[in-house]
């Protein structure tokens, strides 16, 4: 009998754990896309094309998710937006913590800078954390978003407009209010701003492209699914 319940004891350490199960997508968080067929969704971190350099982690599929009191804002600023020929074209929207783990162990490599050129020319890699990159994010909380306007080409593309900085450039340039960005760049960044304020979103005043939906439902709790 003492030997059934070693043998029992032995297979009970050495079995493996069962796997936790993936977090889900919560039942309040809504896929854009279904509210709004016209916005054109080019997530940023789902390819290489990005400050990192590489796919990020929890990005599996060209989704923006958003809670839902946020995404339906967002039918509205999509509205706003149309009837000036224009529309909304989304970089990032509900971002998995572990994709915000990823920034920071990127942040953390300072021998690797192959994005500097192009992403934080003027900012030492060690600047970036902060303002820039956090630990912990407003967008895995479901309320926040990265997005820019953008109107048709003579080919009948739709291309962002010109705001006097890239997408996720850290530099004082993508400030709001920048001085040093010319007139027509201003008017769009105002537009931009103007356009998601009327819609209930608040902007960050280091980035021009970074709203959050007022107020934001989740304050404290921080997402973990995987898009896909």
């Amino acid at each position: 009998m003492m030997k059934m319940a070693l043998l029992t004891t032995l297979l009970a350490l050495t079995s493996p754990l069962p796997l936790a199960a993936e977090p889900s997508v919560p039942a309040d968080f809504t896929d854009v896309a279904s509210l709004l067929p016209d916005a054109q969704i080019h997530m940023a971190y789902l390819g290489s094309n990005n400050f990192v350099g590489s796919q990020v982690d929890g990005y599996q599929a060209n989704k923006c998710y958003l809670q839902n009191n946020a995404a339906n804002a967002l039918v509205t600023a999509q509205q706003l937006a149309a009837a000036k020929g224009l529309t909304l074209f989304i970089y990032d929207c509900y971002r998995p913590q572990r994709a915000v783990n990823h920034f920071m162990r990127w942040a953390s490599d300072l021998a690797d800078t192959s994005t500097k050129a192009e992403y934080y020319p003027n900012l030492g890699k060690d600047q970036l954390v902060g303002e820039y990159i956090a630990e912990k994010s407003g967008h895995s909380r479901g309320s926040t978003l990265d997005l820019t306007l953008a109107a048709k080409d003579d080919n009948g593309n739709w291309q962002p407009l010109d705001m006097g900085s890239p997408f996720d450039m850290f530099d004082p340039v993508s400030n709001v209010g920048n001085p040093t960005i010319s007139e027509a760049q201003q008017a769009n960044r105002q537009l931009l701003e103007t356009i998601m304020l009327q819609a209930g979103f608040k902007v960050y005043s280091m980035e021009w492209w970074h709203f959050t939906h007022q107020p934001p439902v989740y304050t404290e709790q921080y997402f973990d699914f995987v898009i896909k």
